[in-house]
This record gives structure tokens, C-alpha cells and sequence, in this order.
């Protein structure tokens, strides 16, 4: 059996995860909070990010990359999903536990679906597997496809030259994002912005589309269409039915994400 194939259903274990107030504000800093504000970057009504998870469970994600049954350094993050089940505390301890939920066929590539749960959220990470695919097994269906180019909410945020070694301060530490012979090795002209936070910075910008605060996301899913990198504008566009928002990203005439979908 394929090796790759052969890891649905293997169970990851578990993990405690902390943090406190200062890894929340970091974060919330780094996907573009202003320092008016308060709620996000001021301990005394402190609010968390839901998508400051996402990087809580990344352990999982090494650990499958440990288990050898492919590169880690060779694999991308393709897609995201995420569903809040309740606020996270200011700070404190996440008890979490993660499997291999699925493993798609793409012909020659890939893709493993990674879970994560916990009391506050469940995350599934599908990492894409460059030349693993092709052993038969059943591709993952599609998402649909949402035409924005009228959507009437459109926002630029600057991603900054230094965002990338900044972001990795919140725990995600794939060298791609770091290291120029890593990037160069994946096709890259230089150090990579992490997909999470290009994420990050799109959930918080299309909860104004909603009419909502950003701390008050309850489900959220996007494609990785294409890296981005520092030093350029991103664009989110949205277009929201009462709390529900369709949106994606774009730097200049290339899409970043897609397949957007948050809910408030």
C-alpha cells in the first residue's frame, strides 16, 4: 500500500498547548491589528483570535511530517479549516488531540488532512504532497467556485518585508519562511509569507464586511492558491449575507486565496 495512503486514521496523540496574553497580542499584531484596537492588543478587555489557533495545532502537522512517509520539507499547506466551539481564554492550556483524517489521490500529487481538536476548536490542515499521489485512491471534492470581481467590500493591507521573520515568533517555523535555500529549493525567489497568516489577516478583514468583531468567527475555510511575498499589497475582497462572507485574496492580478467562507 502507498505509504501516504497507508496514514488515514493514524492518530497523532495528544499534546498540552499554553500561552498567554503576550502570544495573543503578538499574533493579532502580526495579521494587522491596530494598536487603536483595544480589544486585541490590550490585556485589560483582551479578546483572542480565533485563528491564533491555527498556529497552536501546527504540532500536529510536524508530527505527521516525522512519521516518514514523505518530505516534509517537499510539502505545502494547501487549504484550512476552522470551527470555533468556544471563546479561548486570555491565556492558559489547550488539551488537543490529532489524527490523519484523510488522504486524497491527486494523480501526481497528494493532499493529507490533518485534525486537530480541542474544547475551543477543531482545525483540519490539508498539506499538499508533491509526487505521492497515483495509487488509485479518491480525490477530494471540489470547492465551489465564487465569482468577486463586483464583491463590494474591498480592503488592501500592506505585508511588510519583515512579517514573515516576525510571524514565525507565534510558532510557525517552517524554514521556507526564513531560510533563502529552503525557498529557493520549492521555486521561490526569496522567504515566503506563511499561508496561516495571510489567513489571519483575511478573517480579520472580512469580519467588518459581516458586520461582526473578528473575535466573534465561528467557522472559517480557504484555499492557498498561490505564497505571497513580503513586501507587496495584499487585497481581500468579500461580500457578506448577513454574518456569513465569501471572500479571497489577491496580490495585484494573482489570487493568494480562495474558496474563502467565514462565519459570524
Amino acid at each position: 500500500m502507498n505509504a501516504v495512503a497507508s496514514l488515514k486514521g493514524y492518530d497523532l496523540g495528544s499534546r498540552v498547548v499554553s500561552y498567554d496574553e503576550s502570544d495573543a497580542i503578538l499574533y493579532a499584531l502580526c495579521v494587522g491589528a491596530r494598536p487603536d484596537q483595544l480589544p486585541l492588543v490590550y490585556e485589560r478587555d483582551l479578546h483572542v483570535l480565533p485563528t491564533f489557533g491555527l498556529g497552536l495545532g501546527l504540532w500536529a502537522v510536524e508530527e505527521a511530517g516525522e512519521l516518514g512517509a514523505y518530505d516534509r520539507l517537499k510539502s505545502l499547506h494547501a487549504a484550512q479549516q476552522l470551527t470555533v466551539h468556544a471563546p479561548f481564554p486570555r491565556s492558559g492550556k489547550l488539551e488537543m488531540r490529532a489524527r490523519v483524517a484523510d488522504v486524497w489521490d491527486k494523480g501526481s500529487a497528494a493532499t493529507v488532512d490533518i485534525a486537530v481538536e480541542c474544547e475551543q476548536f477543531t482545525a483540519t490542515y490539508a498539506i499538499h504532497l508533491p509526487g505521492s499521489g497515483g495509487w488509485g485512491g479518491e480525490r477530494a471534492p471540489s470547492a465551489p467556485r465564487i465569482d468577486l470581481e463586483s464583491a463590494p467590500f474591498r480592503q488592501d493591507s500592506h505585508i511588510a518585508a519583515n512579517l514573515p521573520a516576525l510571524y514565525r515568533l507565534t510558532g510557525d517555523l517552517h524554514p521556507v519562511h526564513i531560510d533563502p535555500e529552503v525557498s529557493s529549493g520549492y521555486g521561490f525567489e526569496r522567504p515566503i509569507l506563511h499561508g496561516l497568516c495571510t489567513l489571519g489577516i483575511a478573517a480579520r478583514t472580512v469580519a467588518e464586511a459581516a458586520g461582526a468583531q473578528p473575535w466573534e468567527l465561528r467557522e472559517l475555510r480557504a484555499r492557498f492558491a498561490a505564497p505571497v511575498l513580503p513586501d507587496a499589497t495584499l487585497t481581500v475582497r468579500a461580500q457578506a449575507a448577513g454574518r456569513s462572507v465569501d471572500f479571497d485574496a489577491r496580490i495585484g492580478d494573482t489570487g493568494v486565496l480562495s474558496g474563502g467562507h467565514a462565519e459570524f
